[in-house]
């Protein structure tokens, strides 16, 4: 794993490419569809402010995987412009993987409403079209993460982070 979390930021942007081309995706086809303009833009920007706020929920969604007894401490590293969720817990890898993306449902639930919301609902479509772009796209260092455990360690382990790095225990 990269040694900073500058440096799993960078090597993490090519996990950026699926949710954007989701994002892109769904936007040219539902306008394309509708055949109109299907969102308003200030509910745009109202959809990314609460995206942005729900970047906290984004981190309890990852502690709500460890275990009761486990310590997991939630902050803003405002250096990285980034909040976290650290723990040296060890879970096990399935568990891990579950953890590392089930803050995406941040993003999953509001574009999936936005497939299925009819277009003249613009100001709704807006909020959670950015909702969406904020949610899909924050967790890419996690898409990372799991891609890297999945392909570094064997099934059956344990992963654990421990300061700046993550172990594998069997």
């Amino acid at each position: 794993m990269p040694e900073s979390i500058n440096e799993i930021m960078v090597k993490a942007l090519p996990f950026l490419i699926v949710p954007i081309l989701v994002i892109v995706a769904s936007m040219f086809l539902k306008t394309y569809f509708s055949r109109e303009i299907v969102i308003s833009f200030p509910f745009f920007i109202l959809g990314l402010m609460a995206g942005f706020l729900f970047l906290v929920v984004h981190e309890y969604l990852h502690a709500v995987m460890y275990p009761k007894n486990a310590v997991v401490y939630i902050g803003i590293a405002p250096q990285y412009f980034a909040a976290v969720a650290l723990s040296s817990y060890p879970l096990s890898r399935i568990r891990f993987v579950i953890m590392s993306l089930l803050p995406s449902l941040l993003g999953i639930i509001p574009i999936v409403f936005f497939w299925i919301m009819p277009p003249i609902y613009r100001e709704v479509n807006g909020f959670l079209f950015g909702a969406a772009v904020l949610g899909l796209t924050s967790p890419y260092p996690d898409y990372y993460n799991v891609f890297q455990v999945l392909k570094q360690t064997p099934s059956g382990c344990q992963i654990q982070f421990y300061k700046d790095d993550t172990y594998y225990i069997m």
